[in-house]
């Protein structure tokens, strides 16, 4: 197994890419806390099926936005399962507006989920592996829009290339460490969430069209790459962007 006796950190991993990423690396060994918010049902039914699949795992509520709460996250973390290995930033959220009717509120809420909550959860990471002195991997799920523009999600782009440049300089910051810091950037991924898309055929078809591949990509695909990134096989990348996207990167706007 590939992370055999290593403990991860999956934020927002309830469901969606963030549940297919616990399980995978629950698959491979390690022992895993699901992060969440809100109602607790959906997270303890995602760690009771890594259970009854012969993995560990524990469902754990902690607003990544909130420093109380990313602290009881790691401190509870460590008191269930000894130590930290691997962190995978996934938890994040959007919400689409015109720019120039975008409301402050919501802008503060994106930055503070998916920028501020890396930062927190990156920061309390390396705190504990640097105290256990064996290493670790930080690992963001970043998105092509921290390198593409997208119209109408300005608080999300802006988040996103953040992100990419809070990785590369704590990786070069904790690399002493033995901490590795690296994105994933994921394209057309599809979930549950997708499914206004893939109802309206028309709109679908755009998208394919942006994708060299032309299909969505699977949840399934993001956590393989995951586990990659958070095993011995990647000890020597750090401070780079894993695009996982269909080539999107490369092709979208030039139809």
């Amino acid at each position: 197994m590939k992370l055999q006796n290593k403990v991860a950190i999956v934020t927002g991993a309830a469901t969606g890419i963030g549940k297919a990423i616990a399980t995978a690396m629950a698959a491979e060994g390690a022992s895993v806390v699901i992060d969440y918010v809100g109602d607790p049902t959906v997270a303890n039914a995602a760690a009771q099926a890594i259970e009854s699949a012969g993995g560990k795992s524990l469902a754990i509520a902690a607003d990544v936005s909130n420093p109380a709460q990313v602290a009881q996250l790691f401190q509870k973390t460590v008191e269930a399962f000894g130590r930290l290995d691997i962190l995978v930033n996934n938890a994040g959220l959007e919400y689409k507006h015109p720019f120039p009717e975008f409301p402050f509120d919501l802008w503060q809420k994106v930055i503070a989920v998916d920028l501020t909550g890396p930062f927190l959860c990156a920061q309390a990471a390396a705190q504990a592996m640097i105290r256990q002195a064996a290493g670790g991997r930080i690992i963001n799920i970043s998105s092509v829009h921290e390198d593409l523009p997208m119209p109408t999600n300005a608080p999300y782009c802006a988040a996103k290339g953040g992100l990419r440049m809070l990785m590369r300089t704590i990786a070069v910051e904790l690399a002493p460490h033995k901490i590795t810091v690296n994105n994933i950037a994921p394209g057309a991924i599809y979930t549950p969430i997708d499914a206004d898309v893939e109802s309206h055929p028309e709109i679908e078809a755009k998208l394919m069209a942006e994708i060299p591949l032309g299909r969505w990509g699977r949840p399934e695909e993001v956590a393989a790459l995951a586990v990659f990134l958070a095993s011995d096989a990647a000890s020597y990348s750090t401070g780079s962007t894993f695009f996982i996207d269909g080539g999107m990167i490369r092709q979208a706007g030039s139809l």
